[in-house]
């Protein structure tokens, strides 16, 4: 699955693990295993419920430094009209004009800026996020929550959570607030093999 840089960058590595456990993993190139990877936004709807939508097809790329974490650099890239809502109704109505309007944005892509350490041993990632052609920072604080050696697939993992947030206006995307909430957040799960 490959479509244009994307929006991941910014949320890989948050945990309670201490950056030296990538030590068990080597440096180099790790790709999304797309069967155990998530991409979640949620939202909230006039104050009733907290929506949970998220991306089927989506791409995730990690050059990975194990010595120095903070020269690692992440890319995604997401298909926008593979947002899973629920019903046909509603995504038709999300991929229109008047939200992610898929039909002239087909991707939506975050490519990282920088890395840094938390006392805590999670990582913020920060990196640009371009959807409907405008792009804007975000953050992600990731934990790593293992680096190991594959048990089946015999190749070096790493698997992070990353969670964030962001105000949907920032990108063209505020239609309906504040009946519908700006703020957005993000939630990612993903395992990374080396080489995919």
């Amino acid at each position: 699955m490959k479509f244009p840089a994307i929006l991941i960058a910014a949320t890989f590595f948050t945990a309670s693990v201490n950056a030296a456990d990538l030590s068990a993993v080597p440096s180099g190139t790790y790709n999304v295993d797309t069967t155990h990877a998530y991409i979640r936004f949620q939202y909230n709807h006039l104050g009733l419920s907290n929506p949970t939508l998220g991306f089927e097809e989506f791409d995730l790329t990690m050059n990975l430094d194990n010595a120095e974490p903070a020269n690692t650099t992440v890319a995604l890239e997401i298909k926008t009209d593979s947002v899973q809502t629920g019903s046909q109704i509603w995504h038709d109505h999300i991929t229109g004009e008047k939200w992610f309007d898929a039909a002239n944005n087909p991707s939506i892509a975050f490519a990282s800026t920088g890395v840094s350490a938390n006392p805590d041993g999670t990582y913020d990632l920060t990196g640009d996020l371009t959807i409907k052609d405008q792009t804007h920072p975000v953050v992600l604080k990731v934990t790593v929550n293992a680096a190991m050696m594959h048990p089946m697939a015999k190749k070096p993992v790493v698997g992070i959570s990353a969670v964030g947030g962001l105000k949907r206006s920032q990108w063209g995307l505020g239609a309906n607030a504040p009946y519908v909430s700006d703020e957005v957040k993000l939630h990612i799960e993903a395992e990374m093999l080396q080489g995919g």
